[in-house]
C-alpha cells in the first residue's frame, strides 16, 4: 500500500527525472556512484535549461559568461557556469523565481549571523514538499513510523526546524514534538515537561541548546540517559568533537551532526563513523573553490564550498558560494555509504586572524573542551591588537574551584597546543541563548 505521499510522487510529471530515479524507493545513500551520476547529469540539464528559459536573471549571468543549456554536456562543465553570491541575493526575495508569484507557498528568511541585508528564499509547494522528500537517506537517516522526534530547532522565519518537522513527518512518518529553540513558549523548562511526558527516541537541536536543556534536565531530576534515545542530530551551530562528546555523555547516545543552509537545503549528514559529512548527492552537487579566484581545486584541498541545488526548479540555486571552507573526499566509509564525504574548516567570515595566522574557532574550541576541567560556556575574546593576548573567558565544570594557578595551567595547555598567548578569566555564569551560541567576541 502507497502513501500519499507516493502516489503524489507517481502522479508528478515535470520534472521527469525525479519520478524515473526515486519513485521505487530507492535510497539515496545506497545508490550505485554510476546511477547516482546519470541523475545528478540529468538533473543539472534540467535546472539549467530551466533557469535560462524562465529567469532573465540567469539568462542575463549565463549570457555574460558565454554558455548556455547547450554547453552542458557532462558535470564537469558546471564549472564554466557563473557564481551565484550572497550579495545578489540580499534584499530580493523574487530574483530566482522561474515561476509566478502566485506560486510561492513559503518564504524563509536568513538567520542574519553573516551580517548584511536579509537573504529571502522562496519556494513552491513542489521545490519544498514534493520534490526535496523524494530522494531518501534510509541509513544515514534511521526515522520511520513510530519514532517520536523532539525538533529543538528554531521554527520563527529561519529553516531548520520547520525543515526537520516536513522531513520527520512527512518524508519519513515520524511523530514530531515540534518543541523549538528558546521562543516565547519554547523555554528549556516546558521542553524538558514534552520530554518527560512524550519519550521521544530521537532529539535534533543546536549543540548550545542540547547543552541548556540537559542543565534543565538536571535541575528537574530528569535522567537523560535513562530515555534510551535512538539518535541525536546536533545542527545550526559549529561545534568541536570534544563538545560532541560532552553531549552524547550527557544524552547518553550518538550524536551525528547535520549540515544545510537556508539557501541550498540539506547539505550532509554525519553517519556513526563520525569521519565527515556524507554529501546529499541526490540534492546537491558541491565544488570546493579557492576563495579567491573561484577555480576549483583538487580533492582533499581546502576552499570555499560553491553548491548548486539539485531539485530546486522554481527557484533555481546554481553554483553558490557559502563562504563555508572544506574539502571533499571520496574514499569509501565503513558504515557502507555510497555517497561523498566532505569537512567542514568553519566559516571564511568566522576565521580569526591573529598575528599573521588563520585560526579556526572550531579548533580553539577541541583543545579547551578537552579540558575536563573547564565548563560548558566560553568565549574567546579576540584583541584588537596582536600586541595583545587572546582571553578566554569561560565558566568551570562542576566542583571545581578557581584558581590562578589553574587559570595558569589552562592557558599553558592552549599555548602549548596553538603556539600563541591566552589569558584565562573564570565567571560564575555566562549568558544562555534561544540564538546562536556566541563564541566569539572581538574587541
Amino acid at each position: 500500500m502507497s502513501t500519499p505521499f507516493e502516489a503524489r510522487l507517481r502522479a508528478l510529471k515535470t520534472p521527469p527525472v525525479i519520478s524515473r530515479y526515486f519513485s521505487e524507493g530507492e535510497p539515496a545513500d545506497r545508490m550505485p556512484p554510476e546511477k547516482l551520476a546519470r541523475y545528478q547529469l540529468e538533473s543539472l540539464k534540467a535546472l539549467v535549461q530551466r533557469a535560462y528559459e524562465h529567469s532573465p536573471f540567469y539568462q542575463e549571468k549565463m549570457k555574460q559568461a558565454g554558455i548556455g543549456p547547450q554547453d552542458i554536456e557532462r558535470l564537469q562543465d558546471l564549472s564554466r557556469l557563473p557564481f551565484l553570491t550572497k550579495d545578489e541575493l540580499r534584499g530580493k526575495p523574487w530574483l530566482l523565481l522561474t515561476c509566478d508569484k502566485k506560486d510561492v507557498v513559503l518564504v524563509q528568511v536568513s538567520t542574519g549571523t553573516t551580517g548584511g541585508e536579509e537573504i529571502y528564499m522562496a519556494y513552491t509547494w513542489n521545490d519544498y514538499l514534493l520534490h526535496d522528500l523524494s530522494p531518501q537517506y534510509k541509513h544515514l537517516f534511521p526515522v520511520g513510523p513510530g519514532d517520536i522526534c523532539l525538533n529543538a530547532l528554531p521554527y520563527e522565519m529561519s529553516t531548520a526546524g520547520l525543515a526537520f518537522h516536513k522531513t520527520f513527518m512527512e518524508g519519513y512518518q515520524a511523530t514530531v514534538i515540534p518543541a523549538g529553540k528558546g521562543g516565547a513558549y519554547s523555554t528549556a523548562t516546558k521542553t524538558l515537561k514534552m520530554v518527560r511526558d512524550l519519550s521521544p527516541n530521537l532529539i535534533v537541536t543546536s549543540p548550545s541548546w542540547a547543552i541548556t536543556l540537559a542543565e534543565e534536565a538536571a535541575r528537574s531530576g530528569i535522567s537523560l540517559p535513562s530515555l534510551g534515545l535512538k539518535k541525536m542530530w546536533l545542527t545550526g551551530e559549529g561545534c568541536s568533537a570534544a563538545f560532541r562528546q560532552r553531549v552524547e555523555t550527557l544524552f547518553g547516545t550518538t550524536a551525528n551532526y547535520f549540515y544545510g543552509s537556508l539557501e541550498c537545503g540539506a547539505l550532509g549528514i554525519e553517519c556513526d563513523a563520525h569521519n565527515g559529512y556524507h554529501l546529499t548527492q541526490a540534492h546537491v552537487l558541491m565544488e570546493i573553490v579557492d576563495p579567491k579566484t573561484g577555480v576549483p581545486l583538487k580533492q582533499g584541498e581546502i576552499g570555499e564550498i560553491a553548491v548548486t541545488a539539485l531539485l530546486r526548479y522554481d527557484s533555481p540555486v546554481i553554483r553558490f558560494r557559502t563562504g563555508d571552507l572544506g574539502y571533499l573526499e571520496t574514499a569509501a566509509c565503513a558504515c557502507g555509504s555510497t555517497l561523498s564525504r566532505f569537512h567542514l574548516r568553519g566559516r571564511a567570515f568566522d576565521q580569526l586572524q591573529f598575528r599573521g595566522k588563520a585560526l579556526s574557532p572550531l579548533l580553539l574550541e577541541e583543545f579547551l573542551m578537552r579540558m575536563p576541567e573547564v565548563g560548558n560556556w566560553f568565549q574567546f575574546v579576540m584583541p584588537s591588537s596582536d600586541s595583545a593576548r587572546i582571553k578566554i573567558r569561560c565558566e568551570l565544570a562542576e566542583g571545581i574551584q578557581a584558581s590562578t594557578a589553574l587559570a595558569a595551567t589552562i592557558a599553558g595547555r592552549m599555548e602549548e597546543a596553538t603556539r600563541l598567548p591566552f589569558d584565562i578569566e573564570f565567571v560564575g555564569h555566562l549568558p544562555r541563548t534561544g540564538g546562536k551560541a556566541v563564541r566569539v567576541v572581538r574587541e
